[in-house]
């Protein structure tokens, strides 16, 4: 359900670094209370635009409204109200868990309690340990309880479960399935697709610094990605694949056709991962053709399989 004031606004997002551009028109928005995931290759321009809504760096161009106000010119009042886990903070504390977490807590008007914390994240029994004494991925889940310990209003998860073992990730989508009914509203920056697809309501597709998807997450990519895909070998020993709404009259057909079953038959529904793939994938080949077209070059398509025949 839309709200009239979303949690964050971002319109025509830009940002340059010199002659290099790191995003060329960003733009979606976020409704109070829901999970957005931020999907895209490295460099796309993810971290880029997460840094802007924090505050840590300013846009070259375009609109962005986090919380009702332009994060520019955000003061210590809107900062408290957000939770931010960094990509990597590079911090390795002489502190234990509960002293580093008590120390935050002190820091915002209503925050959690430290051993609620402690117990969401999975640290229970490393409380009175230093941090500098602590695993990589336990190092992790220390920075994710301090982005929760104030009880933000929005938080920002960059690659939050780096390092994190099955259980400790299942805990955690747990621990963010918890806020989101709290009604804290999550932007989550993730490269494990399968995380977008558990957490995510909705998600936008960087690639080039641009946003090429966005959409519910069981809407992305539009009805054609979300067509199942049926794929065989010929008889020449040729891979094929057909896209086809209905795939078990699509078989049939094929059946007979050939009068049996075609070899190496399967039929894939694409999930989140095929779908991204293949925005990210034609989105570059795109940039690589415009690219070679401007230098005088004929551009070749890229095939995930050089074997494979598909007709769209």
């Amino acid at each position: 359900m839309a709200h009239a004031d979303p949690v964050v606004s971002v319109r025509n997002l830009q940002k340059s670094y010199g002659s290099v551009t790191a995003l060329t028109g960003v733009t979606f928005e976020i409704q109070r209370g829901e999970t957005f995931a931020l999907l895209g290759p490295n460099g796309a321009g993810k971290s880029t635009t997460i840094e802007i809504l924090e505050g840590y760096r300013d846009r070259t161009g375009g609109d962005a409204r986090v919380l009702g106000i332009d994060p520019q010119k955000g003061g210590v009042a809107w900062k408290a109200r957000l939770g931010i886990v960094l990509q990597s903070t590079g911090e390795i504390g002489n502190a234990t868990v509960r002293e580093q977490l008590s120390h935050f807590a002190c820091y915002y008007p209503n925050p959690r309690s430290v051993e609620e914390v402690i117990a969401a994240v999975s640290l229970d029994g490393h409380e009175s340990k230093r941090i500098r004494a602590l695993l990589g991925g336990q190092r992790r889940r220390v920075d994710v309880a301090l982005g929760i310990i104030g009880r933000p209003e929005l938080l920002f998860l960059d690659e939050p479960t780096t390092g994190f073992d099955p259980e400790a990730r299942q805990n955690f989508w747990q621990l963010i399935r918890e806020l989101k009914r709290e009604g804290t509203t999550i932007l989550l920056i993730t490269h494990y697709l399968d995380e977008a697809a558990q957490l995510g309501d909705r998600a936008a597709v960087i690639s080039g610094g641009t946003v090429i998807a966005q959409g519910r997450i069981d809407e992305i990519g539009g009805p054609d990605a979300l067509t199942p895909v049926v794929r065989w070998r010929d008889d020449s020993g040729t891979k094929r694949s057909e896209r086809a709404a209905e795939p078990a009259a699509f078989v049939a057909e094929l059946h007979a056709r050939v009068g049996r079953e075609p070899d190496a038959l399967e039929i894939i529904r694409p999930s989140l991962e095929d779908i991204y793939l293949d925005l990210v994938g034609a989105h570059e080949n795109r940039a690589q053709g415009n690219s070679a077209r401007e230098n005088g070059a004929h551009p070749q398509g890229v095939s995930r399989d050089p074997e494979e025949t598909i007709r769209p």
